[in-house]
């Protein structure tokens, strides 16, 4: 498996007091590589991503696509072998960029043709349409609890504490899924924000969890429509993320049913701040003082 961080030598420019200083450090990145998914020996996409947890990734991105529903769907989940040729030896190597998933169903396939390409800046993963993805989900989202707003803030100071990856790199997000109480029940870190949730999403769909209708998603990163469809698919009702929410993550939160939180912000004190787009009834707000 690859590295999630690598060491480079770097440039400094600093300025204080108006006078220009450099210098060189070592630093560390977070590593970014491709993993190429196969499904029943076809290449289905291709996605930029942190290595790790690949397993989960592929069956979250795969649940998001509504082409699985269970992991028994999933036969076998193997690396290829012969990713790469060494150039020297002539001998083939695993770079475990390169996985190959067999599904129960082998007429799966036809229906998985399209090949797209995913970076980690981005993760609409070929739905065309909000309708398209209601069509794919199989669940529906309980309306039946309601959350104090000061566990959402406890599990976002929580969530920067598990960031083990951006903290020595700045450069990953991460997703967790979050019970009522504020416990983080799983937490991964990706260059790719929508990756970081397919991780989740997968450990949650290995794990028997789906649909994960008693948890909250928690992002690192702004809710874009990616996201709202991932958290859709997996039956989860509040969608809380660090940043902003885009136009159509909020058309979509509000057409699904789901309690869309923004700028959720927390500060160590225990004080915070968030902003409500959608659905605010699984707030608690009893007691809102003014």
């Amino acid at each position: 498996m690859g590295r999630v961080t690598e060491r480079t030598r770097i440039r400094t420019v600093r300025v204080r007091e108006g006078t220009l200083y450099a210098g060189r450090k070592s630093d560390h990145v977070a590593v970014e590589e491709p993993l190429d998914i196969r499904l029943n020996g076809q290449q289905l996409s291709l996605t930029m991503r942190t290595p790790g947890h690949d397993v989960e990734l592929i069956h979250g991105f795969l649940h998001g696509e509504g082409l699985i529903a269970h992991r028994e769907d999933i036969t076998e989940a193997r690396y290829c072998d012969g990713a790469v040729v060494e150039d020297d030896s002539g001998f083939a190597r695993n770079t475990y960029n390169v996985m190959d998933f067999t599904t129960t169903r082998p007429q799966l396939l036809p229906l998985a043709t399209k090949n797209f390409t995913t970076t980690s800046a981005c993760g609409v993963c070929g739905s065309e349409s909000i309708d398209a993805v209601r069509q794919k989900s199989r669940y529906t989202l309980m309306q039946n609890w309601s959350l104090d707003p000061r566990v959402i803030l406890g599990a976002a100071r929580a969530l920067s504490a598990e960031q083990t990856v951006f903290a020595r790199t700045g450069g990953v997000h991460a997703a967790a899924l979050v019970d009522l109480e504020g416990n983080l029940l799983v937490v991964r870190e990706d260059v790719g924000r929508h990756n970081a949730v397919d991780k989740v999403i997968g450990w949650a769909l290995l794990e028997d969890r789906l649909p994960v209708r008693d948890t909250f998603l928690l992002v690192s990163s702004r809710a874009s429509f990616e996201i709202t469809q991932k958290a859709y698919m997996a039956g989860i009702p509040l969608l809380a993320c660090v940043s902003a929410a885009s136009s159509l993550a909020v058309d979509t939160a509000e057409e699904f049913g789901m309690t869309l939180v923004g700028f959720t912000r927390a500060s160590e004190d225990g004080d915070g701040r968030m902003n409500l787009y959608t659905h605010p009834d699984r707030l608690d707000l009893r007691d809102v003082a003014g």
